[in-house]
């Protein structure tokens, strides 16, 4: 047989929703930042192509 199911406790449940909400808010901070990252990495791979093959000589 199956034990009955408890009610949680509503305070309980109250601090486990704001710890879920504090988490996903931090890991959304963390996910921006490297986004940002990834968007400075991009930028400076494309500045450097640009500069490796201006400096061959290449025209517009």
């Amino acid at each position: 047989m199956s034990k009955p199911k408890k009610i949680p406790d509503p305070d309980k449940v109250k601090r486990t929703v704001e710890q879920l909400r504090d988490s996903n808010r931090q890991l959304e901070l963390v996910t921006l930042a490297l986004d940002e990252l990834i968007a400075r990495v991009d930028n400076d791979l494309r500045h450097q192509r640009r500069t490796r093959l201006q400096g061959r000589n290449y025209k517009f």
